[in-house]
C-alpha cells in the first residue's frame, strides 16, 4: 500500500490491525506512507505523483483509489485482485494526497477504483481498504464472511 499522508491515527491503526491479522498471502499488506508535499495544488500533485511512481515495482498490478474510478462490488474486486495474483503479479494500492495524483499515475494504474462517489477522509479510506482486502480474500477462498 502506498499512501500520501500522516501515520495511521490510533483508532485507524486498531481497526487496520484487526483485519491485517487475518490477511494471508497474497492478500497481506505492507504500508509505505509518503509525506505530503509542502506545496499546493498542481505543484503538490506533481511532487507527490513523482514520489509515488518512484516507489512502484515495474511488474506490480497497480490499483489507484480515485473517486472518478470504477465503482465495483466486492465479488468483482475479489476477481480483479485474484486475477492479478494468478498472473504472478504483486498488487500495490495507491491512495493519493489531498490534491489527488496526476495523469502519469492514472496512466500507470492497471485498475482505477472508486470506493464511492463520496469523498472520505484518508484515514477512513485506509480502514475501508483493508476490510475490503480481507473481504476479497474470503470471497476468493469461498468462505462465509461475505454474504450474497
Amino acid at each position: 500500500m502506498l499512501a500520501v499522508g500522516k501515520k495511521h491515527e490510533s483508532w485507524v491503526s486498531e481497526g487496520i490491525g484487526r483485519y491485517e491479522k487475518r490477511l494471508r498471502k497474497p492478500f497481506d499488506t505492507a504500508w509505505q506512507l509518503l509525506p505530503h508535499s509542502s506545496r499546493e495544488g498542481e505543484a503538490a500533485r506533481a511532487e507527490e505523483s513523482d514520489r509515488l511512481l518512484a516507489k512502484l515495482d515495474r511488474d506490480a498490478f497497480v490499483v489507484l483509489l480515485d473517486e472518478r474510478g470504477r465503482n465495483v462490488d466486492s465479488p468483482e474486486l475479489a476477481r480483479t485482485l485474484q486475477g492479478a495474483f494468478d498472473a504472478g503479479r504483486s498488487v500495490t494500492v495507491i491512495i493519493g494526497g489531498a490534491y489527488g495524483v496526476d495523469d502519469r499515475v492514472r496512466a500507470r494504474a492497471d485498475f482505477v477504483w472508486s470506493l464511492s462517489r463520496l469523498v472520505f477522509p484518508h484515514q477512513l479510506v485506509r480502514l475501508v481498504l483493508v476490510e475490503q482486502l480481507y473481504r476479497s480474500q474470503e470471497i476468493s477462498a469461498n468462505r462465509s464472511y461475505h454474504h450474497v
